[in-house]
């Protein structure tokens, strides 16, 4: 039921998210933490440094889509912001995330 109400029943957000996009809190997050929504709470206090929508996910005991669309709602509003996903020419993925993402694997 939580999911549900977090996202208001939606499914997808307006932003595009990978798995491995990072996200991190920005300055008016930080700021606004005295009017934001309750499930904006753990977000900020989660993405003080970079962390992958998977990692958001998984910390937050949410489904992947919820994460999403809650993630796209606070980029919106300006509470967190997307970095752009490292690929190469050709949308293929960038050694050094892959071997980044195998070192976060291994860590598991």
């Amino acid at each position: 039921m939580r999911a549900y109400s977090w996202t208001g029943g939606r499914t997808r957000s307006d932003h595009h998210f990978e798995v491995e996009t990072l996200v991190t809190t920005t300055d008016l997050g930080h700021s606004s933490i005295d009017v934001l929504q309750a499930d904006h709470y753990p977000v900020i206090a989660l993405c003080q440094e970079p962390r992958s929508v998977a990692e958001v996910a998984a910390m937050l005991s949410v489904p992947l889509g919820v994460a999403k669309v809650l993630l796209g709602d606070m980029a919106e509003r300006g509470l967190i912001v997307i970095h752009e996903t490292a690929s190469t020419e050709g949308n293929l993925p960038d050694r050094d995330l892959m071997e980044r993402v195998l070192v976060g694997l291994r860590r598991i």
